[in-house]
């Protein structure tokens, strides 16, 4: 019961938006009935053209999310334990976080070319940043005196940074791994919109250039629910991991 209220608001769009094209309150070449983009859909997947770009969104948007994650934490929690370094890469990340990430696709793809690679880059470029504030800020409110006594027992630093700082740094650092996470999509498709002949994005772009807006949609809401659906599985994730702080 508690989650058909909280899925509700959903069923109610559905159902207003088959209602709005059906009764032409929207143009149906605006906004083309559910139902029919629903049955572009199937034939986007029977074709395998929904699958075959997917695959290559996912893959590009998994491998820039991990080296996002595993670069940013490592940046940001160096960055709290050694004021040194803290001192010379702060400016730099507050330099690059207001900075619009969708700005960095032209700069990508003079540097890797119009392939996986140019998108991969830009997701790690954009997604890396939240993720190294997160760190940062989870090692900086460590306890101190778990850290002291590691030093005191002749913990290495590598070793400190694992058994000390990183379980301290997780609740910040798993944060701004889902900001990240969003983040993701949002960089991939657009990057696909505007430089790519594969993915998510260049679907959408060239159904609606073809004026096949039922499959445009479509594409859309795939993309939407498969955000949605990794954001509610990392959200388990995040739960089980933090377990042993209860």
């Amino acid at each position: 019961m508690k989650a058909l209220s909280r899925y509700l608001p959903l069923l109610l769009l559905a159902i207003a938006w088959e209602l709005a094209a059906r009764l032409n309150i929207v143009s149906s070449l605006a906004l083309p009935p559910l139902t029919h983009v629903a049955t572009a859909w199937l034939d986007l997947v029977h074709d395998g053209e929904l699958i075959d770009n997917g695959e290559a969104s996912l893959y590009r948007g998994a491998v820039g999310l991990l080296l996002a994650i595993v670069g940013g934490g490592a940046l940001g929690m160096a960055m709290a334990r050694w004021r040194t370094f803290d001192v010379f890469v702060n400016p730099l990340v507050e330099l690059f976080y207001p900075l619009p990430k969708s700005a960095l696709i032209p700069v990508t793809v003079i540097w890797l070319g119009f392939g996986d690679g140019s998108k991969i880059l830009l997701i790690f470029l954009g997604c890396m940043i939240p993720v190294t504030i997160g760190a940062y800020n989870g090692a900086r409110g460590s306890d101190h005196v778990l850290v002291w006594s590691a030093r005191s027992m002749g913990a290495s630093p590598l070793r400190m940074m694992w058994d000390v700082v990183l379980p301290s740094a997780l609740p910040e650092l798993l944060n701004g791994v889902r900001t990240a996470l969003a983040l993701s999509f949002i960089l991939l498709v657009s990057s696909e919109l505007i430089v790519s002949q594969k993915g998510f994005g260049y679907l959408i772009g060239y159904l609606g250039s073809t004026g096949s807006y039922e499959g445009m949609y479509a594409v859309v809401l795939t993309v939407a629910f498969l955000g949605f659906a990794a954001d509610r599985l990392y959200q388990l994730l995040m739960q089980w991991l933090l377990r042993w702080r209860e």
